[in-house]
């Protein structure tokens, strides 16, 4: 009877409950009706087991780090400095959104921060030279997936928390992916801008202005530095490199560039607070799913359901694509890890598909599913940010998800592009 957890659960998010409650109403009430009482005891007391981890204490401070590099004026250095390499292109300011998505990427690991923070600066800056805001949204949506694929990512913290692998190797695997997103996004852009004659957003600065731009972002950029090489070098694990990148942005913050006064903290905090809150509840909610899963021996029939289907390895993993794809469509990316990684980790891994480059694949489709219609989180935050339709935009960031798909095959059916950098530097085997 526990099989039918999923289809109830499914049943509960197209009736609008909330993610959590579906999580945790749909097993519970199956255990209930199978007189289960022990087990619904053990689904609960999940919820609480699932949050209380040192490992994911990385990811509300690795949201502290981006609030206060956010209200500490960080972000427009950023995106000064972005506009200083990229702003005498014609689409100059849609780069710009681009590599200013890239660069914050290594600050925050949020994609949800990442359209929030920039979209708040540049979709009306675009729109103020001539781009449609429809337009401004999609891109800067479309750009903000690159956040969770680039270093420090929060999702990647999820699947190695749920999965027992190495952080640090689910990092290095995750930065040319990332920079193969962003640069494909720059293809789209030049080819519309070339169609479409869009404006250049500046004239091209001088290398002293350059230079100048780049002393001012140069702390900025530190940060995935610090992050990466303190945790590559051994010298913290990724929980304590998040806690040194919040101090480290405090610092920078308040007495170095003194952009933020310490009367900001307590607003900071609450918002780092809730976001925090929000994404941990789902992760417990989703442990406690994770453990019904177990239960219900869905992952061995799952399993044995696959292998029925084919036994061709890359015939598998396109069909598993399509099935991320889809499922990213409706659901987080944290929790469609939480409750997808371990039913489809071990059938691959099985058949020869190394652990890392699956984490990598699944993380990447399911983040490019935040700006997917029809219940992309990313899309609602666009809308929001620029007062444009969600459906408006879904429309035109049709052709960035084209972009952000071939490279997810990509990504898929050529190892080497993810895999190269932790091999080179013996993280993965």
């Amino acid at each position: 009877m526990l099989i039918w957890f999923l289809p109830l659960f499914l049943v509960f998010l197209l009736i609008g409950l909330p993610v959590v409650f579906g999580m945790l109403a749909a097993p519970g009430i199956l255990l209930w009706l199978n007189g289960q009482e022990r087990d619904l005891t053990l689904l609960y007391r999940n919820l609480y087991n699932g949050i209380d981890s040192f490992p994911l204490m990385a990811i509300p401070f690795f949201m502290l780090a981006g609030e206060l590099m956010n209200r500490g004026g960080i972000t427009l250095r950023l995106v000064e400095f972005a506009q200083a390499l990229m702003g005498h292109f014609r689409g100059g300011l849609a780069h710009v959104n681009i590599l200013s998505s890239m660069l914050f990427a290594g600050l925050s690991g949020s994609a949800v921060a990442d359209t929030s923070a920039l979209g708040s600066m540049l979709i009306p800056a675009m729109e103020k030279q001539g781009y449609t805001r429809r337009f401004a949204a999609a891109i800067t949506a479309a750009s903000s997936v690159i956040g969770p694929i680039i270093p420090p990512s929060g999702i990647m913290i999820i699947y190695a928390y749920v999965m027992g692998e190495s952080v640090a190797a689910l990092f290095l695997a995750g930065i040319v992916p990332g920079i193969l997103v962003g640069v494909g996004l720059m293809l789209v852009v030049k080819l519309m801008a070339d169609k479409y004659d869009f404006p250049i957003a500046s004239r091209r600065q001088s290398w002293p202005e350059r230079g100048q731009a780049s002393l001012k972002a140069f702390f900025p950029l530190m940060t995935p530095v610090i992050i990466l090489g303190g945790i590559l070098g051994g010298v913290f694990t990724p929980t304590e490199a998040a806690a040194v990148a919040v101090l480290y942005a405090l610092v920078i913050s308040l007495f170095v560039l003194r952009t933020m006064s310490i009367s900001e903290l307590p607003d900071v905090l609450g918002r780092a607070a809730l976001t925090s809150a929000v994404v941990l509840l789902l992760v417990g909610a989703a442990m406690s799913f994770k453990t019904v899963v177990s239960l219900s021996q869905t992952p061995q029939m799952m399993a044995d359901w696959i292998l029925t289907l084919t036994a061709n390895p890359l015939l598998l993993l396109l069909m598993i694509n399509i099935l991320l794809f889809v499922v990213g469509m409706f659901l987080d990316a944290g929790p469609a890890i939480i409750i997808l990684a371990p039913i489809l980790g071990p059938v691959f891994t099985g058949m020869g598909v190394d652990s890392v480059h699956f984490a990598i694949i699944m993380c990447v489709n399911l983040t490019v599913g935040l700006a997917t219609p029809p219940m992309g989180l990313v899309l609602f935050v666009a809308a929001a940010v620029s007062g444009e339709k969600v459906m408006t935009i879904a429309r035109a960031i049709l052709p960035f998800l084209a972009v952000e798909v071939f490279v997810i095959f990509l990504i898929t059916y050529f190892p080497a592009i993810s895999m190269t950098i932790p091999r080179l530097t013996g993280f993965a085997n």
